[in-house]
């Protein structure tokens, strides 16, 4: 992604409008200059079409994001010792932890040359996925800090709950196109409720071959959210 970029439209509106879609960041992202503007027109320019060009640059936290949003990192691989470990580690804390859990409760780790999966199931245990799975997320969080003491890598652990994450990215796929067709019907942008990076890259997966709209991510965290809108040239 460019750190800089110059942006054209009839107004400055329409310039910095278009620029934030090009760099997919909010205006808080950028600082902006307008370099020509459609206050300062002469006598002689009346006939000639309007343009108002303006330098939007991303700010350094910006930049840091999009470096994590838009590239592909490549997955830190865990030896064989190192995986062994954390697979302890959790068993450990697992043990103790199902005890406090509805009877019955099991769990299942498989891990894999960069991250362990956890599956942890018996029914009744919605307290564990929370508000649109909100505390199964923070308890991931808690089993990654697990798996990787004493570990010098990081450790990435993939947890799932009765099968919540499957179920949810069904839902999000769903909601996906149906929020697609809606944009195209109506010609108007739709902001979706904010969501998990998790649950945002599935709505950006699915409709990234979508050839009438676009998405962007906008806010910041944890109120960050997706908005689908209309390509340029179907606006027209």
């Amino acid at each position: 992604m460019e750190k800089t970029i110059i942006s054209e439209g009839k107004t400055t509106n329409e310039a910095i409008e278009k620029g934030l879609k090009q760099l997919n960041v909010s205006r808080d992202c950028v600082e902006i200059k307008v370099l020509e503007s459609e206050d300062k027109r002469s006598f002689f320019s009346i006939l000639t079409p309007r343009v108002v060009k303006v330098e939007m640059k991303l700010k350094n936290r910006a930049i840091e994001e999009s470096k994590v949003t838009h590239s592909i990192k490549k997955e830190i691989e865990l030896s064989q010792e190192e995986r062994d470990k954390a697979k302890e580690n959790l068993e450990t804390f697992l043990k103790q932890f199902v005890l406090h859990l509805p009877e019955n409760t099991k769990y299942i780790i498989k891990s894999t040359d960069s991250y362990l999966n956890v599956d942890i199931t018996n029914e009744n245990l919605g307290y564990l996925i929370g508000y649109r799975g909100e505390t199964l997320y923070a308890l991931q969080n808690i089993l990654s800090a697990i798996a990787g003491k004493g570990i010098h890598n990081k450790v990435r652990v993939i947890l799932d709950v009765e099968g919540y994450k499957a179920k949810r990215e069904k839902t999000l796929q769903e909601l996906a196109e149906k929020v697609a067709r809606t944009v195209v019907r109506t010609k108007k942008s739709i902001k979706l409720e904010p969501m998990q990076a998790y649950e945002r890259k599935i709505i950006h997966s699915k409709l990234q071959k979508n050839t009438k709209i676009e998405t962007m991510s906008i806010g910041e965290e944890p109120y960050r959210r997706i908005v689908v809108s209309l390509k340029n040239y179907d606006k027209v």
